[in-house]
């Protein structure tokens, strides 16, 4: 699917494509991890602490780089989180210690992924790159598990689907996105994600618009707005003062 779209928008440039182990073992570890933690975990527990891992991972990088988390930011993120947990807390359970470290790991391990796609500038080309430097990984652990696989014709289209579909194209749009972000931007914008599989299943699977569905959506979306006017703020105090 990576190497199609490539061929489709012709950006091939080998002297931009990063060759990067990093960013290559971060997406492996998030995928694997997500996989296993989610035999032992509800799916509002291992999307809380997916979520919190995350924001946590790129709350502290920000920190790290020696930027400081404006009031407006802040009050963003607590208001976007408390939205997300809000939305999920029907399903939370009391977590196993296995899945809350392997999903704890699987939320890091996306952070850095994030984090690392901010500098890319052939976005598909550094997504092919990165699946493709996945496979010693892949195989090393389709030795391992040999002895338990177990193939379906369902389990292979929601496979080919899962990988072409929300893993490559995915992917790929994030890590397009990303570039324009700030680290703090795409720390509480990923918290859409949630707010979108829950209307995704208002439409696909005839599910119920509830008043939790829609006052958890306003707080995400409120607090995403927060944190996004931070950065237009600054810019309009800065055009102020050069006009001045």
């Amino acid at each position: 699917m990576l190497l199609l779209i490539s061929q489709i928008s012709q950006t091939q440039n080998s002297s931009t494509t990063k060759t990067n182990w990093i960013s290559s073992t971060a997406l492996f570890l998030y995928a694997v991890a997500f996989s296993y933690a989610y035999i032992s975990l509800d799916t509002g527990t291992g999307a809380l602490i997916l979520f919190g891992a995350v924001q946590i991972t790129m709350i502290l990088a920000n920190l790290a780089s020696g930027k400081k988390l404006h009031f407006l930011e802040w009050m963003g993120v607590i208001t976007a989180f408390l939205g997300f947990i809000y939305l999920v807390k029907p399903s939370l359970t009391t977590p196993s210690l296995t899945g809350f470290i392997l999903m704890s790991l699987a939320g890091m391990a996306w952070g850095i992924y994030t984090l690392r796609g901010r500098g890319s500038k052939q976005p598909i080309n550094d997504s092919a790159i990165n699946f493709l430097y996945t496979f010693p990984f892949i195989l090393a652990l389709l030795i391992i598990e040999f002895k338990n696989i177990n193939l379906s014709q369902e389990g292979i289209i929601l496979a080919v689907v899962s990988g072409a579909v929300a893993s490559g194209i995915g992917y790929t749009v994030w890590y397009r996105a990303v570039r324009t972000l700030s680290t703090m931007q795409a720390s509480v914008v990923q918290l859409l994600v949630p707010i979108i599989a829950a209307v995704g299943g208002v439409i696909f699977a005839q599910e119920v618009i509830s008043a939790r569905l829609i006052i958890s959506s306003i707080m995400i979306l409120g607090g995403i707005i927060l944190v996004l006017s931070r950065q237009y703020l600054s810019r309009q105090l800065a055009s102020n003062k050069s006009n001045s």
